[in-house]
This record gives C-alpha cells, structure tokens and sequence, in this order.
C-alpha cells in the first residue's frame, strides 16, 4: 500500500505552516500602514517641511515610541517573509541556516541602529 501524505496525518514540513506567522504578517502590515497614514497626514497638515520640523515631530516622546514599534514590526515582517523564502527555495540545509541567520543578525544591527536614530534627536 502506498505511503499517502494527504490528510490529517500528512508529513507536514518547510516554512511553519500555522496561524501565527500569517497573523504576524497581517498585524505588522497594518501597523505600517497605520504609522504611514501618520506620516502622511502629519507631512500634509504641516507647514515647516525642514530638519527642524521633523526632528520637532520625532522629538515627542509618543512619536517616537510609535516609530520604533512601528520598525521593530517591520523588521519581524521581513524576518517571516525571508525566512519563508530561505525555507521554500533553498533546498541545502547549512546554506539554508547560514542564509538565516545572516538575516537574523541584518535585521537586529537594524533594529539597533533604529534605536540609535530615534534616540538622538
């Protein structure tokens, strides 16, 4: 009797097939988009379009907090679609992992120099 991988008891492999990483994809875009109407909006209502009136805006505390969760929601956004694409495309199990974790350490010098950029204006 041949061996059949459909079904309930199917092998199931490659990319984290569930729920919460299709979530984190929806919460996360919604976040930017949110964050991108702000921008939009605060960039169209304002009348100083110089360094001054966007440090005075990234100046607020709130803004800021709002920027970084915004980029933190960003880079894991990028995480899960990298690392679905290493998981779908790249068939080599160390090349996949290396490929992985170089992407890992990009997007948390990423995450850090975010901080660094927020925090000194």
């Amino acid at each position: 009797m041949a061996k059949n991988n459909v079904g309930p008891k199917r092998l199931v492999v490659g990319a984290h097939y569930g729920l919460r990483d299709w979530m984190a994809q929806r919460v996360t875009a919604i976040l930017m988009a949110v964050y991108t109407l702000v921008l939009l909006v605060s960039f169209l209502s304002g009348s100083n379009f110089t360094y001054e009136g966007w440090a005075g805006m990234f100046a607020k505390q709130w803004f800021k907090l709002f920027s970084l969760v915004t980029f933190l929601g960003l880079y894991y956004h990028a995480w899960v679609g990298m690392r679905d694409i290493w998981m779908d495309y790249v068939k080599p199990a160390g090349t996949r992992l290396v490929l992985q974790f170089l992407t890992i350490f990009w997007l948390i010098g990423c995450a850090a120099w975010t901080v660094q950029i927020l925090w000194s204006v």
